[in-house]
């Protein structure tokens, strides 16, 4: 599946609005539950007591990779997010970037569940959408250049944005900043070397 024309430039644009919207600087770590808050998504989690202790025990202790989060709609126009409390919490803020990537973009959606494979959706069109909105918000193309431009391995990235390794290196990739970084080195390494004339 590929994003539609003009999506990746649309998501940077975003991501920097919504992150300027809590005040974030572009290489600051963004908190996935400030913005749910600052949208009005309220996040609960799965020691909610309303919920049913059997289901709670099945997603928490036998199988809990099978369920990070789900978006539920709530009537007329509202909605949450329930994420899986047990997940590790780099995972967890990934997860609530990208329910929260659903909800910017105003997808048309039911309830949306996410497991350890992502977003399940019969839209692909809609989860990739919201994968690259929620990686931009979580590691901006600019920011993951800047890292390129220090040295920063995909460990250092993760450990500065708070997220997993795996998210890091895709970022890296994504925002083609180790190339523009190698390229820069050579024609400053170039123009060094060069004789004057």
């Amino acid at each position: 599946m590929t994003l539609r024309r003009g999506f990746k430039k649309q998501a940077r644009e975003l991501a920097l609005e919504v992150r300027a919207e809590l005040g974030l600087p572009v290489f600051a770590p963004l908190d996935p539950w400030a913005l749910a808050e600052l949208y009005g998504i309220e996040v609960f989690d799965l020691s909610n007591p309303i919920l049913p202790p059997e289901s709670v025990r099945y997603l928490t202790e036998e199988r809990p990779h099978v369920f990070s989060a789900a978006l539920v709609p709530l009537q007329p126009s509202g909605a949450v997010i329930i994420e899986n409390h047990v997940h590790p919490p780099r995972r967890r803020r990934s997860t609530i970037a990208h329910e929260m990537a659903h909800v910017l973009l105003e997808h048309p959606f039911g309830p949306t569940l996410t497991d350890e494979n992502g977003c399940r959706s019969v839209v692909a069109e809609i989860e990739e959408e919201a994968a690259e909105l929620s990686g931009e918000l979580l590691i901006p193309t600019d920011a993951a250049r800047v890292a390129a431009f220090k040295g920063w391995s995909d460990h250092s990235v993760a450990n500065h944005f708070r997220v997993s390794v795996a998210m890091a290196t895709w970022r890296m990739n994504m925002s083609a900043g180790r190339r523009i970084a190698a390229r820069t080195r050579g024609k400053d390494e170039t123009a060094h070397y060069a004789t004057p004339a």
